[in-house]
């Protein structure tokens, strides 16, 4: 496989299970020292011992991302130890209780911005120094079809993924001329993921892509030439 990431620090969140850790997998088989970040630390240590196993570069950093200053002190660790951060993907986001607008819950719908929106935020205030320490930085932002399709009883998951599409393509566009960061937004799909589950209880698995389909196509989306503003959705 080719080692188009050799030398480069990547960071993924959301790491412990489903697209966050293949997508990890992915970018170490091709040479990336991967950031491990999520809340379950037996998850992210699973993903670590895979990638090790498979001959891979991995660090594990569990942390609440809602928690601002985890995330700093993780930033200013990324500094000291690399001084650059070369890939971003921010990939957790939780679902929430699927509902009508008017019956949303106030305090869980807090929470889910917090992680879908604002620790993402938080994300990109803390690493944007060390991702311009990188001759060529890229992030990616996970989505949902949702964020764009408005959908009966999803209104709250896609209001939080409508709001982190403009958040992470307008900071690509103010790093426009600054240097080559690039950011681009992924929507996998339908994809065999506990968050999946958990929104469609009963579904046949069987018929779903596996997380790992999504991690190759971002792997190979971070190591292609993309523009800006890109947008993939992974059907296959």
């Amino acid at each position: 496989m080719s080692q188009a990431f050799t030398d480069q620090i990547a960071l993924v969140t959301g790491a412990s299970r489903g697209i966050g850790a293949a997508t990890a997998k992915s970018l170490a088989a091709r040479g990336a020292h991967v950031l491990l970040v999520g809340r379950t630390t037996g998850g992210l240590e699973e993903t670590e011992e895979a990638i090790h196993q498979a001959g891979g570069t991995a660090t594990i950093a569990p942390l609440d991302l809602a928690d601002g200053d985890s995330i700093g002190r993780l930033a200013a660790a990324v500094g000291e130890r690399w001084g650059k951060l070369d890939l971003l993907v921010l990939n957790a986001a939780m679902l929430g209780t699927l509902a009508p607008v008017p019956s949303i819950d106030a305090k869980e719908f807090s929470r889910l911005l917090t992680l879908n929106v604002g620790a993402n935020q938080a994300l990109i205030a803390a690493f944007d120094p060390w991702l311009r320490q990188s001759a060529h930085p890229r992030l990616i932002a996970v989505t949902s079809s949702v964020g764009q399709e408005p959908r009966a009883y999803w209104g709250a998951y896609g209001a939080s993924k409508a709001a982190l599409e403009n958040l992470a393509l307008a900071y690509g566009d103010e790093m426009e001329g600054l240097g080559d960061l690039r950011v681009a937004i992924v929507d996998p799909g339908a994809t065999a993921t506990a968050m999946r589950k958990d929104a469609f209880p009963g579904e046949d698995e069987t018929k779903l892509k596996q997380p790992s389909v999504v991690g190759e196509a971002i792997a190979d989306l971070l190591a292609s030439d993309f523009a800006t503003g890109s947008r993939i959705r992974v059907t296959a």
